[in-house]
């Protein structure tokens, strides 16, 4: 399954829990994960969408743990069964 696939079906799965998943870009600041997923509630979090057995680039690493340590919770998102587990993870936060 290719990546852009992964990411249609996120989008669709916080769509159907009542949220959005915006495309997350930051000119200048490179490494910053792909989807910012926001849910009822005031929940939020990153998700870095990547195809199958990815992982990611030494940079997308550093950026994770940036946003880790300012409190905010990151995910790696490499397979579509990973979806329910991560939307409810937000929920729970």
């Amino acid at each position: 399954m290719r990546e852009k696939t992964i990411e249609q079906k996120f989008r669709a799965a916080v769509k159907t829990a009542g949220g959005l998943a915006l495309k997350f870009a930051s000119p200048g600041f490179d490494g910053v994960p792909d989807r910012l997923a926001l849910l009822p509630g005031g929940r939020m979090a990153f998700v870095e969408v990547k195809a199958p057995g990815e992982k990611p680039r030494p940079l997308q690493l550093s950026r994770h743990r940036l946003l880790r340590r300012l409190g905010f919770k990151v995910y790696v998102l490499d397979d579509e069964s990973q979806i329910g587990g991560i939307i409810d993870e937000i929920r729970a936060t």
